[in-house]
């Protein structure tokens, strides 16, 4: 992740994440309950496997993967130390950190040890180009055994390019009771700083050219998509 992305997530703005994106997603909880339904369906139900939460944040997905899948393990890095810290207070509350080791750092710097599956959730439209985003699938791609699935959800079109669902994404905010003057603030914040992936299709030309194979959309909600994809036949990336 960029240092200006990395340098967003301080203490105060980690701290509130949960509650806001809650809020700026709808349908925040049921994204990633059928991200782990995906994976499961990909898997298969029980067993153990290894798992690799890029940009883990607050922790949902581990708290979401994690007790659906009781034999699924955890590798989860970000490079924001607030994140990193909610995390594991969050995750040593419900009984997952045992499974679960948490890095500061990106991925790039963990070692090349094959996962049996990846997620990648509210990261990519913090990145601030395509080659960037590139990168990051990437050095995801390079983790994963072959075959392995990958769960993508982000922003993805310019939020210029829809003023109906961008007027409506800043009702989504009055809806949840706050002031109009509020909502703008809120709005204005979360788009700083973010240009997402121009269309779906950009969103699968960047997956494929990281060896992803077979997108398929499982999740929208607004300007947020969520997707799984695979890990190609083994090739070097």
């Amino acid at each position: 992740m960029s240092l200006d992305a990395v340098q967003k997530f301080d203490p105060a703005r980690a701290a509130e994440y949960d509650r806001q994106a809650r809020v700026a997603l709808a349908g925040y909880e049921a994204m990633h309950e059928l991200g782990a339904c995906c994976l499961a369906a990909a898997l298969g139900e029980g067993g153990e496997r290894s798992l690799l939460v890029v940009g883990v944040g607050t922790g949902q997905e581990i708290v979401t993967l994690g007790t659906f899948e009781p034999g699924w393990r955890f590798t989860a890095v970000d490079p924001a130390a607030p994140m990193i810290a909610l995390a594991r207070d969050r995750l040593g509350a419900v009984g997952l950190l045992e499974r679960t080791d948490l890095i500061e750092c990106g991925v790039e710097a963990l070692p090349e040890t094959p996962h049996d599956a990846a997620t990648l959730i509210g990261v990519l439209h913090h990145l601030p180009d395509a080659a960037t985003r590139a990168a990051l699938l990437g050095s995801i791609a390079r983790r994963l055994k072959p075959g392995a699935p990958l769960i993508l959800g982000g922003n993805y079109r310019s939020y210029d390019s829809e003023p109906l669902l961008r007027a409506a994404w800043r009702q989504r905010w009055r809806q949840q009771g706050a002031a109009a003057e509020t909502a703008d603030a809120q709005f204005a914040r979360i788009a700083q700083g973010v240009v997402p992936p121009a269309s779906e299709a950009e969103v699968f030309r960047l997956l494929a050219e990281a060896g992803f194979v077979e997108p398929v959309r499982f999740f929208n909600s607004l300007f947020w998509g969520g997707w799984i994809a695979f890990r190609g036949p083994d090739q070097s990336l």
